[in-house]
């Protein structure tokens, strides 16, 4: 793989990643995140329509005029959004039905409209392709993660199987929405501090200044 797409790839994974140092995406964060089932479905259809919607936005971003290009980003993520829903609704009716009307709100999450409007509309349709990806597999990971921590938590369970002992007390305010804010704040201050950190590290250090 070249140098390019390794660096698209970690950059949508980590050192650029849509909630932890863009800060996008975070009402998901609110919606979903206290079922590690849901957290995992939205995420996988945010992925999958941010994937194919910026490598779609790079093929036709020579033929769409400036002035309606934002319409036809909303326009090209909307016929993937309904995708998911629709393979939702066939597949998973379930889930379909518990996560309601946030599937169709996938087409106002800013990482969608992000990355078509900071990658795609600059870039090849491959890097545009991967970029998306990768922007999705890192938002997806950063939303896992703390659907693991609400839901184990607050019920005591994941993916709806117990694994809590018997004498376990759910922590209620797990499963309240401000649990999860307070959850991505402090993932966020962990990943800043250690950019830092490593920042720090790398720079050389300097010499000590002659004796006079």
């Amino acid at each position: 793989m070249s140098g390019k797409y390794s660096t698209i790839i970690r950059d949508g994974l980590w050192s650029n990643n849509p909630i932890l140092f863009q800060v996008l995406g975070i009402c998901s964060t609110l919606a979903v995140t206290n079922s590690l089932r849901n957290t995992f479905i939205m995420t996988m259809g945010v992925t999958f329509s941010t994937a194919f919607a910026s490598w779609n936005l790079s093929l036709m971003k020579d033929f769409i005029p400036r002035k309606v290009r934002m319409i036809m980003q909303v326009l090209v993520i909307s016929f993937y959004v309904i995708i998911v829903d629709i393979i939702l609704r066939a597949y998973l009716p379930e889930a379909s039905k518990q996560l309601g009307p946030y599937v169709g709100l996938i087409i106002t999450n800013c990482i969608l409209m992000g990355r078509a409007e900071a990658f795609a509309a600059a870039n090849k349709p491959v890097a545009s392709f991967i970029d998306g990806l990768a922007n999705g597999l890192g938002y997806t990971a950063i939303l896992v993660g703390i659907a693991v921590v609400r839901e184990l938590l607050g019920f005591g369970t994941l993916l709806g199987l117990r694994v809590a002992p018997a004498n376990f007390v759910p922590m209620t305010i797990m499963i309240m929405p401000p649990s999860a804010f307070f959850l991505v704040a402090l993932v966020a201050w962990w990943a800043k501090s250690l950019g830092i950190r490593k920042a720090a590290w790398k720079q050389p250090r300097q010499a000590p200044s002659a004796a006079r």
